[in-house]
């Protein structure tokens, strides 16, 4: 039984110009942490990302959540997390603040994923194993499919998980070789050209084959610059993306991610603002065949079913700290293995929680292990860092979702 909660507001300032990008220039990575003991001895530890002052906005928020779990029996919660879930999302102190979104949701988030590190730890499993052994029953039952029956039902994503339920022994070979990974490092937004050189030459020699630069700059020319020196010292084989974090209107994304074209670029993200569905579908069909990959700002299932809809997102970038946690995580997975979209996600986390999802996704959804995005910044901060060698990411073996922070206790 859950006996008490504790919500603690964590922030790690970054060294040089690291994390920057063309919309947070000066960024704090930041965690609301939610820590729930339960009675057995055990922790369970959640968090949502943010990038500074808003960081204990959301902490305020996720002990409201977290309140309510005190008394709960964590087995009992988790046979039927979906329906807690929707009663948490719309409870009406809150729902008006959103819906869905914004602090609330983040909040929301930090809560879910802490209930999903104590149901991991419980079992003694990680995450990643705990998840796939499940039935696809009991798997849906953590889930809230509201305002997505349009698009996919509670009875059809039992069926989509059953189908892949014969291939889950082949895809399982993962594990021992590993996630494959990316550079999102070498080039943020405020490294100089040298440095951004220096950073891609140390990628490959780190294994990595696919690797990440930030655009979004006042002249589009040193992004173009930029991003034929990432070219140029990467080769034609290695994946380069491209990340505007939502810099462009819609004239200027045309305009520029054509003259990025040539680059040959794997993806484009974020090139505008993430709840405008119909420009990213514009801009889509105007740049073809380059993709477009978003999702980093999305904020919950309904917004991302719209992107699917109308296909205007190559790539789905969802984030479990982001969105509503692992719950709502792996709802919009389902959403997108229905629609063929594959996921790569954002990691707000570090790849810390989004390690053990992937190895889900790809093993019991049957979603293609194309990469996770590896951003080492705050990896000294975790009790169990994920390990990435040779540009892949060591399977975890740790009970639990990885999410543990050094320091943080309740």
């Amino acid at each position: 039984m859950i006996y008490k909660i504790a919500v603690k507001d964590a922030r790690y300032k970054l060294d040089g110009n690291a994390g920057s990008d063309a919309i947070h220039r000066d960024p704090v990575y930041s965690y609301a942490v939610t820590q729930l003991a339960d009675d057995s001895g055990i922790t369970g530890t959640g968090f949502a990302f943010t990038l500074g002052e808003g960081n204990d906005l959301v902490c305020k928020a996720a002990e409201y959540y977290a309140q309510k779990l005190v008394g709960k029996d964590i087995e009992e919660t988790m046979a039927d997390f979906g329906t807690l879930f929707k009663q948490l999302s719309d409870d009406q102190q809150f729902r008006w603040l959103g819906p869905h979104k914004g602090v609330v949701h983040l909040a929301l988030a930090s809560v879910t994923n802490a209930c999903y590190d104590l149901w991991a730890k419980k079992k003694g499993l990680p995450l990643w194993k705990l998840l796939a052994d499940l039935s696809p029953e009991a798997v849906v039952n953590t889930l809230d499919f509201s305002y997505l029956e349009d698009a996919l039902t509670k009875e059809q994503a039992i069926v989509l998980l059953t189908e892949q339920q014969a291939g889950k022994a082949t895809r399982g070979g993962i594990l021992k070789t590993g996630y494959p990974g990316y550079d999102t490092s070498v080039g943020w937004f405020n490294y100089s050209d040298e440095k951004v050189r220096e950073n891609c030459k140390k990628a490959i020699v780190a294994g990595f084959t696919a690797m990440k630069l930030k655009v979004g700059s006042a002249d589009p020319e040193r992004d173009i610059r930029r991003a034929h020196i990432v070219r140029e010292v990467a080769g034609a084989d290695v994946k380069v993306m491209l990340d505007a974090n939502q810099q462009w209107n819609l004239p200027d994304a045309i305009s520029i991610c054509k003259k990025l074209t040539d680059v040959n670029p794997y993806w484009i993200e974020e090139p505008t603002h993430p709840d405008d569905v119909l420009a990213h579908r514009k801009l889509a069909r105007e740049i073809a065949p380059v993709k477009l990959a978003l999702g980093e700002h999305v904020p919950n299932k309904v917004i991302f079913k719209n992107y699917l809809q109308a296909e205007a997102a190559a790539f789905v970038q969802v984030d479990a700290v982001r969105v509503g946690g692992v719950s709502e995580f792996l709802t919009v997975s389902l959403l997108c293995k229905k629609f063929g979209i594959p996921v790569v996600p954002h990691v707000g986390d570090m790849g810390q929680l989004h390690q053990h999802l992937v190895l889900f996704n790809h093993i019991a959804m049957g979603h293609e292990a194309l990469f996770l995005e590896h951003i080492p910044h705050l990896q000294k901060h975790f009790v169990h860092p994920a390990n990435v060698k040779n540009g892949v990411y060591e399977t975890p073996q740790e009970a639990g979702s990885s999410c543990e922070l050094i320091g943080i206790t309740i």
